[in-house]
């Protein structure tokens, strides 16, 4: 919301291009709401069968009912959970008007802070005396898309107008009004565009810790390259390192390159080569974890990780800092 209220105060036509565009051929993924909160597989409370996306169809958003999660239409009405900011001096705010996902949660941004977001947020909204939501079904905020930004950061945040979905087209455009919001247009329309700046200095230093090696070799030669050269095979502990270590993997002559990840059969887990602790992570599947098996993000698509065995030739990256 910085960047758009910074956006609104620039001189600019309505429908000014913005950097965000539909992946048509991109599998959705789920995001809470608020940029600072990420979501993450493992915690989550979907009731059984949930989420049943590919059954029921077009189910892009979470209503809760009883503590449990379930994926439902964005254009259903309900009530819905704003979160304040824990040092308000009420956290949260149980919302009695049926609204659609998107006028929720415009509706907690313009009033509160943003529609209630993650796990530890939930919890604590259950253990909360002043809002009572036991036998209530509220939205959440939780959403599963396919837009994704052009230099692949803030992929969480969302501005959109509501009627967005009612407009064609897969591109991204500001409308000229107090609220700025966002609808959708035709890519091969000509319009003006805003070019962000800012943090491409910062970006490009960030990038230039890792480098990407594209020789063909084993994870423990790659080890041993990256050891004998720079700093060891890169590590990876949160999203904004994931996005600088997938811009060089982009670049690569094999479909996966070796990272710092490696898996100990004896003690049976995963660690990074660096002695960082595996909190952060982005594996494609949950495939067994078998002896001989190191860790490779993917060169090409949404740069998942994969586990692999180690005698497999990969290009790689070494941390150079």
């Amino acid at each position: 919301m910085t960047d758009m209220d910074r956006l609104r105060e620039s001189p600019h036509e309505s429908g000014t291009w913005i950097g965000l565009k539909k992946q048509t051929d991109a599998n959705r993924t789920w995001y809470w709401s608020p940029p600072g909160v990420e979501f993450n597989e493992t915690e989550t409370n979907w009731d059984t069968g949930e989420p049943n996306i590919t059954m029921r169809g077009v189910e892009y958003c979470v209503r809760m009912h009883k503590g449990e999660w379930y994926d439902f239409p964005c254009s259903k009405k309900l009530k819905f959970v704003c979160y304040n900011g824990k040092n308000a001096s009420k956290e949260f705010s149980l919302i009695h008007e049926n609204k659609t996902w998107l006028e929720a949660q415009r509706y907690c941004r313009k009033h509160h802070t943003d529609l209630i977001s993650g796990v530890w947020q939930i919890a604590k909204l259950f253990r909360n005396e002043t809002v009572t939501v036991s036998n209530d079904q509220f939205w959440i905020g939780l959403f599963r898309d396919t837009w994704r930004w052009s230099d692949g950061f803030g992929s969480y945040f969302r501005h959109w107008d509501v009627k967005f979905e009612d407009q064609p087209g897969n591109c991204a455009k500001i409308k000229l009004d107090e609220d700025g919001l966002w609808k959708n247009g035709k890519c091969t329309e000509k319009k003006p565009f805003f070019c962000y700046e800012e943090l491409v200095c910062t970006f490009l230093s960030m990038t230039d810790e890792v480098i990407l090696i594209k020789e063909n070799k084993t994870w423990e030669d790659a080890l041993y390259y990256c050891r004998k050269h720079h700093i060891d095979l890169v590590t990876i502990t949160n999203r904004a390192e994931q996005r600088w270590v997938q811009e060089k993997a982009k670049n690569a002559s094999t479909p996966f390159v070796w990272l710092g990840l490696r898996y100990t059969c004896t003690l049976d887990f995963w660690f990074w080569v660096s002695d960082e602790v595996v909190g952060y992570d982005n594996w494609d599947s949950e495939k067994t974890d078998e002896c001989d098996m190191s860790g490779a993000m993917k060169s090409g698509g949404q740069h998942e990780w994969v586990k692999q065995m180690d005698n497999q030739t990969f290009n790689f990256i070494c941390s150079k800092n």
